[in-house]
């Protein structure tokens, strides 16, 4: 076989085998079994812009701890904390499942401790060790969870 023809083979072997193997995974999606929490379009950018604070707070967080600033840590974690749920309409907080509010709480409460922990231990290890024990129920709140518009109302 000459070297073109050869090179020609070759390049519609590993074609064909690409073609394939993508032809494979263009399955369905799985289904996203996730509970649905239906919320009003202010209700949903409400809880939607806590989700971004709390993310703008974690990574506020990390570069303090980066340059072992514990007071900027600890003034950041209590920006996160429990006083943070006072701003939540008793409307929303009806809407939303036990479980759920209970997950939100515990972070709340975690905020509070590394802060507290920051400024009295100074361990950037320790409070490092928190956050990764409150973004686990992030995850694990994110993997459990979706928000989505309220269908609106016949006539509307």
């Amino acid at each position: 076989m000459k070297p073109a023809s050869l090179a020609l083979a070759v390049l519609l072997g590993v074609t064909a085998t690409v073609v394939a193997a993508d032809n494979h995974s263009h399955h369905a999606a799985p289904e996203d079994r996730r509970a649905v929490l239906e919320l009003s379009e202010p209700e949903r950018a409400m809880v939607l812009e806590e989700m971004r604070l709390f993310l703008s707070g974690v990574e506020k967080i990390t570069d303090a701890l980066a340059r072992d600033d514990m007071a900027a840590v600890a003034a950041e974690a209590r920006q996160m904390g429990v006083k943070m749920t006072h701003d939540v309409p008793p409307a929303l907080r009806g809407k939303l499942p036990q479980a759920f509010r209970q997950l939100g709480f515990t972070v709340h409460r975690e905020f509070d401790a590394l802060a507290l922990d920051a400024e009295n231990k100074k361990d950037p290890r320790h409070s490092l060790k928190q956050l990764s024990g409150a973004l686990q129920k992030c995850v694990s709140c994110h993997a459990s969870y979706q928000i989505r518009p309220q269908p609106l109302a016949a006539g509307h």
